[in-house]
């Protein structure tokens, strides 16, 4: 393949419109001169993806992630510079002219390109197996008929054949030049300890998984075979083109759909979206049987709001699916639930029915899921109170997981209604639920701390170290206020500046840009504390508090954006490592195919998780590691001392997300300081008038006004600490 020449490039780009290429995978919303969406980098619960047709850019005001339409494409389908490049002049009908590559572009670009060309390749083959061979019309064709799949299902959704041979894609593949290294990564074939090599996916009906972009990254393979001892289905394995815990079955071909009707419906497996689309229900994805991931509702969060989860009547299965979607209710998703008539699955229900017949039952039958989940845990319940209390607990747990306070209140009161138990009953436990898990969150942690600081310790030993730990940090003295600086005040500063050095550059809402729409920014810890600040024009009084503050400024300025983007390579790179390292092993110690894929699954949801907490790791403590550089030892070890342990945050928002709680916890620490700076207005007007020896009357009642105004004012603020604080626009 050639080098494209610059010409051609410089075609390409100026034919390329950003918020068309951006609209293929995220749904935007025009919002003044910019278009606003869910970031598809990171999991985004409120648009802060801003899109700018006029430069050509896009900006991520949460994550950082920047660039224009190619580096787009690049970042988010894990595509070349020059894949991106085709990709474009695909889009906008431009020929290519190239160029001749290096050996070493040859190289790196043949190394990337030959598992996808693999993938297609063997798209192909199932798909004529299925159709031109015998034994493909005869078992796999009949296979579909039966199940009911039209020939336009079985195109839209390039449904083949594998045929029972144990090399013959491999031996049509070799002969077509594909490197058996090549077909083995890609999981199309298998090498075993002897080096023989066999087909992965033969005897089996085929449904390929294409990527957002409609690329194929993988296969699913179903067994028409009736045998026990073989697993009835099988999937590729993790690869570098393909990644489970990103990719949804259908999602290339429900996308658009998933757009227009603003809501995602989700099934299980590859045959009830099929059949799902076959009755023109398009907007339907499937897990595939897997567990949902983080990766998995950042894709649908791009699109939609709200997903629809269709059940079967199967009691077990419905209890084992309740106990996966928390992860959803997490994410802020607009939950409802639809229970099919007896016997039916959403695969034999959309085959008897009209599209028109399965959206209205859809629209009639959905309910909230936690009015299901009260519905079907308290059915089993009956009259036996441990099992009522069971049931009920089950649910509360749900219902901490809700980011929103407002409707989590709501579903509370709805849930004590249904179950016959108090609300305030249910709040006290909801609350005992959150702190018990929280608690449990921190020891574990605190416990993994140890471990890995004790080495191969016992569990034992080291949760006494944790312990030891936990017990010396609620003990560590703190710096005394100076005379010149009243103590509250001190104590509020001396918090905003801790805030500042232990989470700086971490998320901590959104903020809308005017009063006038509904466009918004997401802010860092930081962020917010400076605006905040700078609107009431609050100052340190404390001078290293104020230098500080100065620095920490600087810091964001001039060295945060570039710091993030390098580091972002390096967060990747581990994941890499440790996911290769993973699936080594995995494949090391698995007895079967079931094992491999089932501990392949857990283990990318691992992954997901690491590069969450390597990104917030970064992000937290950015600031303060700058800060520990600096010439001046006053400030550094001032910062070391502020930072010497983990600041404590309260035990009483509702969710033990640290981004949640520090959207209650830093606007409470900014009007503490604010209360605090009005006490002592009112307590140096006080003072003024006490000391007066002579004045006006006029002097006098201006000053006794004063101090009724600012104390006015400070009732507001006791009043409104005493609450929770709920950030503007916060993401929900």
């Amino acid at each position: 393949m050639g080098m494209i020449d610059r010409q051609t490039i410089d075609r390409i780009l100026d034919a390329t419109e950003i918020v068309d290429v951006v609209s293929d995978f995220v749904s935007l919303k025009k919002h003044g001169s910019s278009y606003l969406g869910l970031c598809p980098f990171h999991n985004d619960r409120t648009p802060s993806f801003s899109v700018s047709p006029s430069r050509g850019i896009f900006k991520c005001f949460s994550c950082g992630k920047a660039g224009n339409a190619v580096s787009f494409l690049m970042d988010l389908e894990s595509m070349s510079y020059a894949e991106a490049i085709r990709w474009l002049a695909k889009k906008y009908g431009i020929e290519i002219k190239e160029r001749e590559q290096s050996s070493a572009e040859r190289e790196a670009e043949a190394q990337r390109q030959a598992m996808f060309a693999a993938n297609e390749f063997a798209l192909k083959h199932f798909e004529s197996t299925l159709k031109d061979s015998p034994d493909g019309r005869n078992i796999g064709l009949a296979y579909f008929r039966e199940r009911g799949i039209n020939d336009a299902m079985i195109a839209k959704f390039h449904l083949g054949y594998a045929l029972e041979r144990s090399d013959d894609f491999y031996s049509k593949a070799r002969a077509a030049g594909f490197d058996t290294d090549v077909l083995v990564e890609t999981g199309l074939c298998i090498r075993t300890d002897s080096g023989r090599i066999y087909d992965r996916f033969k005897g089996r009906v085929i449904y390929p998984v294409h990527s957002l972009s409609g690329r194929v990254v993988a296969f699913g393979g179903r067994t028409l075979s009736r045998e026990k001892t073989v697993a009835k289905y099988v999937n590729s394995p993790e690869s570098r083109i393909y990644s489970k815990s990103h990719e949804l079955y259908g999602i290339y071909q429900a996308r658009n759909a998933i757009a227009r009707k603003k809501f995602a419906i989700l099934v299980e497996g590859y045959m009830d979206v099929i059949s799902m689309h076959q009755a023109g229900v398009e907007n339907v994805v499937a897990s595939s049987g897997t567990s949902l991931t983080d990766g998995q509702i950042r894709m649908i969060k791009r699109f939609a709001n709200e997903v629809v989860l269709i059940y079967d009547s199967d009691a077990a299965g419905i209890k084992a699916s309740l106990r996966g979607i928390n992860m959803l209710v997490a994410a802020g998703f607009s939950l409802k639930v639809v229970l099919l008539p007896d016997g039916d699955d959403p695969d034999s229900f959309a085959q008897h029915h009209s599209s028109s017949e399965v959206e209205q039952y859809i629209e009639q039958h959905k309910t909230d899921l936690i009015g299901f989940k009260v519905d079907i845990l308290m059915r089993d319940a009956a009259n036996d109170p441990r099992k009522r209390a069971e049931a009920i607990n089950d649910i509360l747990h749900t219902i901490a997981l809700i980011p929103n306070v407002v409707e989590q209140s709501i579903y509370l009161d709805e849930c004590a209604a249904k179950v016959g138990v108090a609300s305030a009953t249910l709040g006290l436990q909801l609350k005992r639920i959150i702190i018990e898990q929280r608690e449990a969150d921190a020891r574990q942690k605190q416990r993994q701390q140890a471990q890995e600081s004790l080495g191969n310790l016992d569990d034992e030993r080291a949760d006494e170290e944790a312990a030891r730990a936990s017990q010396a940090d609620s003990h560590v003295s703190v710096t005394s206020a100076p005379p010149q600086v009243p103590k509250q005040i001190f104590i509020a500063e001396r918090d905003i500046i801790r805030y500042t050095l232990r989470y700086g550059m971490m998320y901590l809402c959104d903020v809308y840009t005017d009063d006038q729409s509904d466009s918004t920014v997401a802010m860092s810890v930081i962020d917010y504390i400076e605006c905040e600040l700078n609107n009431d024009s609050v100052q340190f009084s404390y001078a290293p508090f104020a230098e500080i503050w100065r620095q920490a400024i600087e810091v964001r300025n001039s060295l945060w954006v570039n710091a993030f983007q390098t580091h972002q390579p390096e967060i990747e790179a581990k994941c890499y490592a440790e996911l290769s390292a993973g699936i080594d092993r995995i494949r090391q110690e698995a007895s079967d195919v079931g094992e491999i894929q089932r501990r392949e699954e857990q283990l990318h949801a691992d992954i997901d998780r690491l590069r969450t907490d390597l990104t917030d790791e970064f992000a937290a403590s950015f600031i303060r590691d700058r800060l520990m550089r600096n010439e001046d030892r006053t400030i550094t070890d001032l910062v070391a001392q502020l930072t010497a342990n983990r600041v404590v945050l309260s035990k009483m928002y509702p969710r033990g997300d640290i981004h949640e709680e520090l959207q209650t916890q830093v606007p409470l620490a900014v009007n503490t300081l604010k209360g605090a700076l009005l006490k002592q207005q009112i307590l140096d007007l006080t003072t003024r008038l006490s000391t007066m020896v002579a004045g006006s009357s006029e002097e006098i009642n201006n000053i006794l006004l004063k101090i009724k105004e600012l104390k006015e004012i400070s009732m507001k603020f006791d009043k409104f600490n005493g609450e929770i604080v709920i950030t503007p626009a916060a993401r929900k």
